[in-house]
């Protein structure tokens, strides 16, 4: 699983260097098609569930599944979010990053900023014998101490020979409450994060999920590993 997250970070650094005004969520699309063959992986969305692309690509008000299309052209202000996920010799990896497209709005940098510091919050809360209940509540103390608003309809999820596993993962919940954390699980720890309201929906394409009020929403994602000496993150 290190191996599948040392490609996909790969994967995401490439992305985010392509990301500049006027390109489209296409040729993003493209850049990770091109990485992952060159790491000798495979594409873990592809095919899931019948999701038609590598990445998906989340702008400004799109909170996660996003789909790249060559109609959506990416302009200076916005935000981007870019998840993706890594099959390696049958092992996954599942990371998401928000990017900004030049200079952005001051709201918009410390939506990023905030989101970033609540996973990090949560990873710290990762260590064996912790509750799951430990790493949501580190989410959602960082992001409504600043004002803002975790999303409940999407969550986190263990990660191994399958892209989404037991336990789902939570980005809010109370300490002390949940499964206790063992040696050798692996979580996929994503926080979804909305200036605004926590509400969202979906639209007519079935995947595409946005917020209700129309503000923007970031998302940060690493694979950990819950080691003996505390977490791992594999996707670092």
């Amino acid at each position: 699983m290190r191996q599948s997250g040392i490609a996909l970070r790969a994967v995401l650094d490439a992305v985010q260097a392509a990301v500049a005004p006027g390109c489209t969520t296409m040729d993003l699309e493209r850049v990770a098609e091109a990485k992952i063959a060159e790491t000798g992986g495979k594409a873990a969305f592809k095919g899931y569930h019948g999701y038609p692309r590598v990445l998906c690509t989340s702008v400004n008000h799109e909170v996660v599944h996003g789909i790249p299309s060559k109609k959506t052209t990416l302009k200076a202000g916005d935000i981007v979010s870019v998840d993706c996920g890594v099959i390696l010799d049958g092992y996954y990896s599942d990371s998401a990053i928000t990017v900004p497209v030049g200079a952005v709005t001051p709201e918009a940098e410390r939506l990023l900023a905030v989101t970033q510091s609540s996973l990090a919050s949560a990873i710290a809360a990762v260590q064996v014998g912790a509750y799951l209940g430990d790493v949501g509540a580190a989410v959602q103390d960082v992001v409504e101490a600043a004002g803002f608003s975790v999303v409940r309809e999407f969550v986190g999820h263990g990660i191994g020979t399958s892209l989404h596993e037991d336990p789902q993962v939570p980005n809010y919940g109370r300490r002390g409450i949940g499964i206790k954390l063992r040696e050798g699980m692996v979580l996929a720890i994503e926080p979804m994060v909305n200036a605004g309201k926590a509400e969202v929906r979906v639209l007519e394409d079935g995947w595409t999920a946005v917020t209700v009020d129309g503000r923007l929403s970031a998302h940060f994602e690493h694979t950990v590993a819950v080691t003996a000496d505390g977490a791992q993150v594999l996707t670092a």
